[in-house]
C-alpha cells in the first residue's frame, strides 16, 4: 500500500510531505507472473530428423535407375546431380545451387516425374547426397533441408565414390 509520512519542518512553519511507497505487493505479484509464465509456457523441444545411413557390413540393396537421383556437394554452395548411376546415367550430370530456382526445383520435378512412373508414393524418388570432403556441414544440412521441403520419400548420406569426384573436379566444384 501507498503510504504518506508527513514531517514537520519547524523552521518555515509548515509540513513538507515526503511520499514512500510500499513495494512489497508489486514485489509479489512478480513473482506470480513468474511463477506462472513458467509453468504454461512450453520448452522448446529438440527435434531430430531420421536419416537412413548404410552400415558397413550390410551388402547394398538395388534399386530402380528411374528411381535414383545422385547429388554430390562441392565446393562454393555447388552441387551436381544425376539420375540413374555415373556410368549410364538417365538425366546427365548437371551444376545447380541451393535454393527455390536451385536444386529445390529440381528434387520437386523429380518426385513427380517418379511418382508418374511408378504410380506410388511408398515407391517414389530415393536420393543419394554424397558430400565430398571440400563440402561444408551447412550445405550437407541445407539440403536435408531441401528433402524434407520437398517430400522427397527416402534419402541417405553415402560416400562419394572416385569417379564422381574427377567428374566433380572436371566441373569445376571440387
Amino acid at each position: 500500500m501507498a503510504e504518506l509520512t508527513t514531517r514537520n519542518d519547524r523552521s518555515s512553519g509548515r509540513a513538507k510531505h515526503a511520499p514512500r511507497l510500499d513495494l512489497t505487493p508489486m514485489v509479489d505479484l512478480m513473482f506470480l507472473l513468474i511463477t506462472f509464465f513458467m509453468l504454461t509456457t512450453t520448452l522448446a523441444k529438440p527435434s531430430a530428423m531420421d536419416i537412413a545411413m548404410p552400415l558397413q557390413d550390410e551388402e547394398p540393396i538395388g534399386l530402380s535407375e528411374s528411381r535414383t537421383m545422385t547429388i554430390c556437394i562441392g565446393h562454393h554452395n555447388q552441387i551436381q546431380w544425376y539420375m540413374g548411376t555415373l556410368e549410364d546415367p538417365l538425366i546427365t550430370p548437371a551444376l545447380t545451387s541451393f535454393g527455390a530456382d536451385g536444386i529445390r526445383k529440381v528434387l520437386l520435378r523429380a518426385v513427380s516425374e517418379v511418382e508418374k512412373i511408378t504410380g506410388s508414393k511408398k515407391k517414389g524418388l530415393v536420393v543419394l547426397v554424397k558430400p565430398s570432403s571440400k563440402a561444408v556441414y551447412k550445405n550437407v544440412v541445407d539440403i536435408i533441408d531441401e528433402l524434407q521441403i520437398t517430400k522427397v520419400p527416402s534419402y541417405a548420406i553415402v560416400d562419394i565414390s572416385n569417379e564422381e569426384i574427377q567428374l566433380m573436379k572436371m566441373s569445376g566444384i571440387y
